[in-house]
């Protein structure tokens, strides 16, 4: 799937047909033309296609002319208009059936919608995000989107999520197309964040391009970034920035904290170094890090800062000390000297917090150091320039910059059993270790609903990450949990429901499972009767991803209720009385998970049926959940079958993963298939993601070791940091239960 390549597709009549589509990021339109395939060497473009008559056609630019082939009446030449000046991995092709809607946005740009044949209604959100979106970034940039039209198209056969090409963007059916009726509210949801990331390329990426990869930060983590400031103008109902928190925020700061992590710059020699780091530091810590600047900066400076960033350097190339300049000069704060540090290094700080009162005051003294994931302590690093924020009980913020090591800060006004919180909104990308005294103040106010959702969220985040890394106890931790017994934000429990995933995953060899289990259900059923199984008229969209969490929180956990209404839904699925889009996924996994052969028969069957992908999709997740070893094995083989789409095998194998005889197996079978996945994948993503979601579960040194020496006899130059960190990750999982292990064995047999 790159370069210039076959997509298969079936037509409405069941006929298979092929199209032919690009993919040219980062270093493949090599792959389709003679070249200069670096993105400062940028040029225009006069792209000709000879194709069928009877197909659809399109490029970056709109039809020039379009005539029949001479002596061939079957074919047809069509030409476009000459492309802005631009970089080669942003040209693209595409010949095949296709039906699409449109729209003119309010500038009068003619957006399209390409979608498969006979399916042009599940394209008409997205193009309703779209009409939106375009003059939303014309006016926060006050730069005109420069082309005349923007076309999105579902290709059937795609590795990447999306791909900006400059006015055709290329998408996977799931990231574009919406089912009225089967799509699910994550579905629309992430439809929504994928056009909005896409088309903030449009400028950032395409109009201003990175002068090489070593930069692709300056694409990716402001892409990232911006697409929920845009998709919160778009559906404030969202509440898109406080699941900013889960979906970027905290994945950055996991794989940061990692030895094996890079710095957001990171120096490219070889292609093969470029796959490597599309990856949560380019794009989820970038866009941490940008959302801190902003913060810092303030958003009319921010917006003046773009606007000549983007004029100064249109059709050129940059550096990320030109954005720096640029946002400097807008706002008068030293953005250079503050924010190298965060690009160059690698990490993040942890500030240790403690207080004394000194009468109507209190007194803060802060020390920060490196985090790492091993809690081990380095002196040798010098500090990072750190945006603070202090929330007070009264709502009050107070800010400064904490250039040393250790710093002490004053507040009026506060009293001996107020809480203060570090990282106010949580938009700072460092972690807390508070005091015992200033924790506990801190879980009162949790309690009494004091705080807002983001910094409840960041409070239980950071104690969790602290005790994970041995620098707090995880039994701690888990009391933690249970004590936000109340909280009713989707994104605190979709957090609390990672976290517990992780503990629960470490343990899965223990002999005292059941009890595990025991307290999970605990945890998530008083939600239960909150979210019911029903959406009611009008019910907010985060409820409905609420429900879809608690029912695959409790199905995981083998909860007598949930599993019973889960098995007479799917029954009633089965005869034609559909389980709601939202519910299908939880519903899957529950009744695959407690199933037998005849369950994943009928689970196959609704596969085969399905004629909407992400319906596909969703049972391919969920056939993971199997837990007898022949359905297993039966689940991997069925995944090199031919009837899955390659994009998505990776994920069909790494969500096998999630169960003890799982986790063995699903090993054993990338195993003894790695040369056939090397042959279909040759590199890149989706590899690396396969490494990671086959190996990370597993808890012990022998593990560790028998992963480097497996990737040591079949090197891949594009998954070796992706090796290190996996096996990185099987260590500190190691430690953590040699050190934990027996604390958490009392807490678990005790507390069940």
């Amino acid at each position: 799937m790159k370069g210039f390549y076959r997509s298969k597709y079936v037509t409405p009549s069941g006929e298979e047909r092929y199209a032919a589509v690009t993919q040219f990021e980062a270093t493949d339109a090599r792959r389709a033309f003679p070249c200069w395939d670096e993105p400062a060497v940028k040029a225009t473009y006069d792209v000709t296609l000879v194709c069928p008559k009877d197909r659809v056609a399109l490029s970056n630019m709109p039809v020039k002319s379009e005539v029949p082939l001479s002596d061939e009446p079957a074919w047809k030449v069509v030409e476009y208009d000459r492309t802005p000046i631009m970089s080669t991995y942003l040209v693209a092709f595409v010949v095949g059936e296709y039906d699409y809607v449109e729209e003119r946005d309010e500038d009068g740009v003619l957006i399209r919608v390409y979608t498969p044949l006979g399916k042009k209604e599940q394209g008409l959100f997205a193009l309703k995000v779209s009409v939106k979106t375009l003059p939303f970034y014309k006016r926060y940039f006050n730069i005109a989107y420069p082309l005349v039209k923007m076309d999105l198209i579902a290709i059937a056969d795609f590795a990447m999520g999306a791909m900006e090409n400059w006015g055709l963007v290329t998408y996977r059916e799931t990231a574009l197309l919406v089912d009225p009726t089967n799509s699910s509210a994550t579905s629309k949801q992430y439809v929504a964040m994928v056009v909005g990331h896409e088309l903030a390329h449009q400028w950032f990426g395409n109009l201003v391009t990175m002068e090489w990869w070593t930069h692709l930060w300056l694409n990716e983590g402001f892409a990232s970034w911006i697409e929920y400031l845009c998709v919160d103008e778009c559906f404030p109902e969202y509440d898109i920035w406080t699941q900013f928190m889960v979906m970027d925020y905290a994945r950055a700061l996991e794989l940061d904290a990692l030895q094996s992590s890079h710095p957001i710059e990171v120096p490219v020699g070889h292609p093969a170094e470029v796959e490597e780091i599309f990856d949560a530091i380019s794009y989820n810590k970038g866009a941490s890090v940008i959302r801190m600047l902003h913060d810092f900066i303030g958003d009319e400076a921010f917006r003046a800062g773009m606007h000549t960033y983007l004029t100064a350097f249109s059709y050129k190339n940059t550096f990320t000390e030109d954005l720096w300049h640029h946002l400097e000069k807008a706002s008068g704060k030293p953005v250079t000297s503050v924010m190298s540090d965060w690009t160059s290094r690698m990490g993040f700080p942890c500030i240790k917090v403690t207080s004394h009162q000194d009468g109507n005051c209190r007194v803060l003294t802060l020390e920060q150091s490196k985090f790492s994931a091993d809690g081990a302590k380095s002196a040798s690093d010098s500090p990072w320039k750190v945006p603070v924020s202090i929330l007070r009980r009264d709502g009050k913020v107070e800010r400064f910059l904490l250039e040393e090591r250790t710093a002490t800060h004053r507040l009026e006004g506060v009293g001996a059993s107020d809480w203060l919180k570090l990282n106010a909104g949580t938009v700072g990308f460092y972690r807390v270790q508070y005091s015992t005294e200033m924790l506990d103040q801190l879980m009162e106010g949790i309690r009494l609903g004091e705080m807002s959702a983001r910094d409840r969220f960041n409070v239980e985040n950071d104690v969790f990450a602290l005790a994970k890394a041995g620098i707090g106890s995880t039994v701690d931790t888990l009391r933690v949990m249970l004590a936000f017994a109340d909280e009713v934000d989707t994104t605190v429990w979709n957090d609390i429901a990672v976290n517990w995933g992780e503990v629960r995953s470490l343990l899965l060899e223990s002999d005292y499972c059941d009890h595990v289990k025991k307290f999970g259900r605990k945890l998530f059923e008083p939600l239960l009767p909150r979210v019911g199984w029903d959406a009611q008229a009008g019910e907010s969209h985060l409820k409905s991803l609420l429900r879809s969490l608690v029912v695959r929180m409790l199905g995981r956990h083998e909860h007598e209720e949930v599993v019973a209404e889960c098995k007479c839904r799917f029954e009633k699925h089965l005869n034609q009385d559909h389980i709601a889009a939202d519910l299908r996924a939880p519903i899957y996994s529950t009744v695959l998970s407690v199933g037998d052969e005849k369950t994943l028969e009928a689970m196959l069957e609704l596969h085969k049926a399905a004629d909407l992908q992400e319906e596909k999709t969703r049972i391919e997740r969920a056939l993971g959940a199997v837990k007898d070893e022949v359905l297993i094995r039966r689940v991997l083989e069925f995944s090199l079958g031919g009837t899955v789409r390659n994009q998505d095998i990776v994920f069909l194998i790494g969500g096998v993963s999630g169960t003890l005889a799982g986790r063995r197996l699903t090993w054993e079978f990338v195993k003894e298939k790695w040369d056939d996945l090397v042959t279909m994948y040759e590199s890149g993503s989706l590899l690396c993601r396969l490494i990671k979601l086959s190996t990370e579960g597993f808890v012990t040194e022998e593990r560790a070791r028998e992963v480097e020496e497996f990737f040591a006899a079949h090197p891949l130059p594009s998954t070796e940091r992706t090796i290190q960190q996996s096996c990185e990750n099987i260590r500190l999982r190691a430690a953590w239960l040699a050190r934990e292990g027996d604390e958490l064995k009392k807490f678990f047999t005790e507390h069940a």
